[in-house]
């Protein structure tokens, strides 16, 4: 191995000489690099990682600003309605419903302190009742108490996202009472469990009420039929109650709060608008009248097991309806109890036809047009054959001979039938005649009252009257009506001919307790005031004549003008005729008429069906109860005896 030699060293250049006039630049002076050594990890330039770094940081930021600024300026009314939506709770402040009175102010529908059951479904989340089955448990305590079915309550407490639910409306301050005594219960039991190191957990915590009112009938069924009720929202679901819903009701109001954990936080101020009231609606209904018309026609309908009856009393000279009472009825206080079928009010929603009660209809005409006279001669065969069909009577006699009064007093169907026909020289013509009358007289046509459901019955044409039309709807066939239209044609004869609508409300009285009467209703005259005071004559004679058909209406010591009804009557079921209507109407005093009462009962199946029998000692009954109440004095005239029978050859 050759000796190793020495390092050469290294012989520095000759430095350059300076230019002239310029100093020597110095030249820095680089370490001498060292050798890199076997296995040495050498490091990267840090300064692009570092611009990758910042330059994220930046990207973040730049999101954070921008999202800032969404929320704070963009979108900073959404997220405040947001947050106050959380913190404020909105309810309605149910208005008070207004009172329905009689004439006398006696109250006939009113509203009483009520609640309705709320409760927050965010306090029975596990987290806020720290109790995984809080809802059940919950539900189980309150539904033998609001009557509500436990699943139903359950699925409302348990509402997502929801901060309110209604669980029951309406109920009274016991009702209340019982589930805030149950909370007191439960929150004394939570803090004896918190003080003892338990959750303490109140399971009714979230459960509130709210003042409401409920709608309270002190009478019963008393008047049920024209007053209706109000449904589950507590607004007007039949009768007065839904015609008139609008003035009962009043105008809700709103209060807006601040709440914490469900409840009010008092230091917060509230924002309220008050409810406004109802008004007070005051009827022509007297309730004494009312409660005997009542008495009176359930009690019969009951003894013929008939399928329904009415009583309509009416003041002829104002046409007020003092009385209108339904059979059977129903009781609004507690509709689950109560029949359908007789949740309305058939005295106006019943269309019938009403039989020989229509006659005076046909008197009326004939005697106003001056095609006979009280006394005028009728010769009433057994049997007639007009059309297409053999008429009768109700009873079988030989040859009647009657004057134009008997054929009323003894109800003959054929001696109506001669009569009617000499409105005309021909059978058409003496049809146009007739029916302007019956239109006059208010058939065909609602009564006025604006009653929600009233039919207006059913009045053909003249000329699409049949062959057997032309000839039963003289004496109250091939034609219907409803009990008020029928009870109107008797008031007007007893007004003297004129026809005043109907009324059913004397007026209001709004918040401010001022009374506004009702408009005065529509007057027209239909017959003349002396054929009104003929007929009301001739109707004497059907219950003051022996021979008369409506001696059971007579009252001792009043003059009484009336008339009975058997009509054959169509099933609303069947669709063909079966059973009978019964009937009678009237007024008191005969030559001072004051009152109308007017009688039917739909398909009596025991006893007897004749309106006479049936319905005059309920006319009698409510007449009598009514001209006392009234205070109206006996006139003490004597009835004129107009002739009922002439002899042949006369």
């Amino acid at each position: 191995m050759p000796p190793a030699q020495p390092p050469r060293r290294r012989v520095p250049a000759p430095a350059r000489p300076p230019r002239p006039g310029r100093p020597a630049a110095r030249r820095p002076r680089q370490a001498p690099r060292r050798p890199a050594r076997a296995g040495t990890i050498r490091l990267g330039n840090p300064r692009p990682r570092l611009r990758l770094v910042s330059l994220g940081l930046t990207l973040v930021m730049l999101v954070f600003v921008v999202r800032l600024l969404q929320v704070q300026a963009v979108d900073a009314g959404a997220y405040a309605a947001k947050a106050e939506k959380n913190r404020f709770q909105e309810y309605t402040l149910s208005a008070e419903r207004g009172e329905i009175t009689d004439r006398s102010g006696v109250a006939l529908a009113t509203s009483v302190d009520a609640y309705d059951i709320t409760a927050d479904p965010k306090m029975f989340t596990p987290k806020e009742s720290k109790a995984p089955d809080a809802p059940e448990q919950a539900a189980a305590l309150l539904a033998p108490i609001l009557g509500k079915d436990p699943g139903e309550l359950v699925r409302k407490l348990k509402a997502p996202g929801s901060r309110y639910a209604l669980l029951a409306r309406r109920q009274t301050p016991q009702v209340w009472k019982q589930i805030k005594d149950l909370k007191n219960v439960f929150a004394e039991k939570a803090r004896t469990d918190k003080a003892g190191g338990g959750a303490g957990v109140s399971v009714l915590a979230g459960v509130f009420n709210e003042p409401s009112s409920k709608r309270v009938y002190p009478n019963g069924t008393l008047a049920a039929g024209i007053l209706g009720y109000v449904n589950a929202d507590g607004r007007g679901g039949g009768g007065l109650e839904s015609m008139l819903d609008e003035e009962l009701a009043g105008k809700d109001g709103k209060i807006k709060y601040a709440q914490s954990g469900g409840r009010r936080v008092p230091t917060v101020g509230a924002r309220e608008t008050p409810a406004v009231p109802g008004s007070d609606i005051e009827l022509t209904i007297d309730r004494d009248i009312q409660w005997a018309a009542q008495q009176a026609i359930t009690r019969q309908v009951e003894e013929s097991r008939a399928d329904r009856g009415y009583v309509i009393v009416q003041n002829a000279r104002t046409g007020e309806v003092l009385a209108m009472a339904n059979a059977p009825g129903f009781d609004p206080n507690d509709l689950s109890q109560a029949n359908s079928a007789a949740m309305g009010n058939a005295a106006l929603q019943d269309a019938y036809e009403p039989g020989s009660t229509a006659k005076v209809i046909s008197m009326a005409a004939v005697l106003e047009e001056g095609a006979a006279t009280p006394g005028t001669h009728v010769v009433v065969p057994n049997r007639l054959h007009r059309g297409d069909r053999l008429f009768k009577d109700d009873i079988d006699h030989p040859t009647w001979y009657l004057t134009l009064n008997g054929v009323l007093a003894k109800s003959s169907n054929i001696g109506t039938i001669l009569a009617t026909g000499q409105l005309g020289p021909t059978q058409a013509q003496a049809n146009r005649v007739l029916h302007s009358y019956l239109r006059k007289f208010g058939l065909g046509s609602p009564s006025g009252l604006g009653y929600p459901g009233e039919t207006a019955g059913i009045l053909a044409k003249p000329q699409d009257w049949s062959t057997s039309q032309q000839y039963t709807i003289p004496f109250g066939q091939g034609l219907s009506l409803n009990a008020m239209q029928a009870a109107s044609v008797y008031s007007t004869i007893a007004n003297g001919g004129v026809r005043i609508e109907p009324t059913l409300v004397r007026g209001t009285k709004g918040p401010d307790g001022r009374f506004t009467p009702a408009p005065a209703p529509k007057q027209t005259r239909v017959v003349g005031e002396k054929t009104a005071k003929t007929l009301a004559a001739m109707l004497e004679s059907v219950v003051d004549d022996r021979e008369g058909t409506g001696t059971k209406a007579a009252i001792p010591g009043y003059r009484v003008a009336g008339k009975t009804g058997t009509a054959n009557r169509v099933d609303p079921q069947l669709g063909r005729y079966k059973g009978y209507t019964a009937s009678f109407a009237g007024f008191a005093p005969a030559d001072d008429p004051q009152i109308t009462v007017y009688c039917a009962i739909q398909n009596p199946t025991r006893g007897s069906y004749f309106g006479g029998q049936i319905c005059g000692p309920i006319y009698k009954k409510v007449m009598e109860f009514a001209l006392k109440t009234l205070q109206v004095a006996p006139t003490g005239k004597p009835a004129p005896r107009m002739p009922v029978t002439f002899k042949p050859g006369e």
